[in-house]
């Protein structure tokens, strides 16, 4: 039914529970995850004059951020290789990560796209979280909202 799928990480625990998920309903499709994370943009200290030295510049910025993706995105990419999934990993960097994950998905043909819902309690089960609401407002491809049971335990 679905031969590319998009799974979306953040690196927390309830993003890393999803992502589980999602290479399970990938490998009951039998198809090819693309796993992405979302980094923001650099963002230029706008409060002073001169950049503070202990501020990073943006090629430390980029390459910490990268490095941050390769870690969130590595469990999924282990985790579709155990389970003989073809599998790519990618970080981006936009303002939106709502729109990159839709603009991502479309550039490379994914027909679906794998994302959480926030696991918090009380009113907030009844909301989504923004980033996945707006997702699901701007995507044209079907999005799978994954809702965990119970929260996970913390790191």
């Amino acid at each position: 039914m679905y031969r590319k799928i998009l799974i979306t990480t953040d690196g927390s625990a309830v993003s890393s529970m999803t992502a589980c998920a999602g290479v399970k309903f990938a490998q009951q499709m039998g198809a090819e995850v693309l796993a992405l994370f979302v980094a923001p943009e650099y963002q230029y200290p706008i409060y002073v004059e001169i950049i503070p030295p202990s501020y990073p510049s943006e090629e430390e910025y980029r390459a910490a951020m990268l490095r941050a993706g390769r870690e969130h995105v590595q469990p999924i990419l282990d985790s579709c290789e155990k389970k003989g999934l073809q599998c790519h990993g990618i970080t981006a960097f936009a303002e939106s990560a709502a729109q990159k994950i839709v603009d991502v998905a479309n550039e490379h043909g994914c027909d679906l796209i794998f994302i959480g819902s926030h696991g918090r309690s009380g009113w907030g089960q009844l909301l989504l979280g923004s980033v996945t609401n707006k997702v699901l407002s701007h995507s044209k491809i079907p999005v799978l909202v994954h809702r965990l049971l119970k929260e996970p335990l913390p790191d």
